[in-house]
């Protein structure tokens, strides 16, 4: 038992230090700052949308009138 766990954990350590050495860890803000930023500007976006539509809506009217 104490071979297997303590290959399990050398396998582990491996595969570990393999990444650290590739640059997973580097960069641990940036994911989350995309985050916040996709949705600000997906808003952004839906309230540029949401004015041309008032405005459509306007000039039909006036249009019409």
């Amino acid at each position: 038992m104490i071979l297997c766990s303590v290959s399990v954990a050398v396998i582990f350590l491996v595969i570990f230090i393999v990444s650290v050495r590739k640059g997973q860890f580097e960069d641990d803000e940036s994911p989350a700052v995309r985050i916040l930023l996709d949705s600000e500007i997906k808003e952004e976006t839906e309230t540029d949308n949401s004015k041309n539509t008032e405005k459509q809506i306007k000039n039909t009217e006036e249009i019409s009138e």
